[in-house]
């Protein structure tokens, strides 16, 4: 029997530098989608999944993201003379137990594996979920939800996929795959960012996985890869054959909040979900559809 999932890593030690001036003194992932930054969905999907210890892997500057989860004695005294009890409820709601968060630091850029290695005491012997809050993800059960169940179900590694454009492979991690049910995709090799006329499939890996301790092995020769980096997606390769090894179509609509496009589209999409707004929201935009 698999163990349950426990454990979630939040890499989130990058400069943002696609979102400067916005993000010269604040952290990108504290960018709110309509009125919640980006960090807090990434941890409460983590939540739904039944993650109960969060990691952060900073840099400097990032204390913001650490702060949002801890207690604000004197707002919530404000808030509290004012009788606001409805704000209340929502910083009562997005608190994390005691002891439940902890960060460690990658004092150098030295790519995604490198960020998750630094999490190695972290992660112990124990599997482990990876979420990258700038991917989000809009679905009717939370994406990690979606991985955790797959991961009960097959053991080892697990990691969100999605169909990409051809002459878009050389942006992400793509997979060789082996049988393919239509849903759990046989993981048979990961190359990253491969040219268009190189990649073995157009299925990209996403910012969602499920791994097993033993990619700390891997990751921990250093070696570099892709833009002189230490790539995570070369750790995992090495799993492919000792371990399990799938690639999950989730159900939902992603969004790269990396990419201004992308948060721009985020903000409008989760802005319709919302029933306090969006009818607002949709009857603005159809003065911008007629302006054009």
């Amino acid at each position: 029997m698999t163990k349950p999932l426990r454990k979630a890593v939040f890499p989130v030690a990058g400069l943002g530098t696609r979102f400067l001036p916005a993000t010269k003194a604040m952290a990108k992932e504290m960018l709110p989608i309509v009125d919640k930054p980006l960090i807090q969905y990434a941890v409460e999907e983590a939540r739904a999944a039944g993650i109960e210890q969060f990691c952060l892997v900073t840099g400097r500057g990032k204390i913001a993201l650490v702060d949002h989860f801890d207690v604000a004695y004197e707002l919530e005294a404000t808030l509290r003379a004012r009788n606001k009890q409805a704000e209340l409820n929502l910083l009562a709601e997005m608190r994390l137990p005691p002891g439940a968060i902890v960060t460690t630091r990658q004092q150098e850029p030295l790519g995604l594996g490198h960020a998750i290695w630094c999490a190695r005491a972290f992660i112990g012997d124990d599997a482990f979920a990876i979420l990258l809050p700038d991917d989000l993800v809009l679905s009717d059960t939370p994406c990690m939800k979606q991985l955790a169940d797959a991961h009960a179900e097959t053991g080892g590694c697990v990691v969100a996929v999605v169909e990409v454009p051809r002459d878009q492979t050389n942006k992400y991690g793509i997979l060789d795959v082996g049988t393919d049910d239509g849903r759990l995709v046989e993981v048979k090799g990961l190359v990253e960012k491969p040219k268009p006329a190189d990649a073995p499939s157009n299925l990209s890996i996403i910012g969602r996985y499920v791994l097993t301790p033993e990619v700390m092995g891997f990751l921990a020769a250093m070696e570099r890869g892709a833009g002189n980096e230490i790539q995570l997606t070369d750790g995992m390769a090495k799993l492919i054959g000792r371990v399990p090894f799938h690639g999950l179509r989730y159900e939902g609509r992603r969004f790269d909040c990396g990419d201004k496009i992308g948060y721009l589209e985020a903000q409008i999409a989760f802005a319709l979900m919302r029933p306090d707004i969006g009818p607002a929201v949709r009857a603005f935009l159809k003065t911008y559809e007629t302006a054009t």
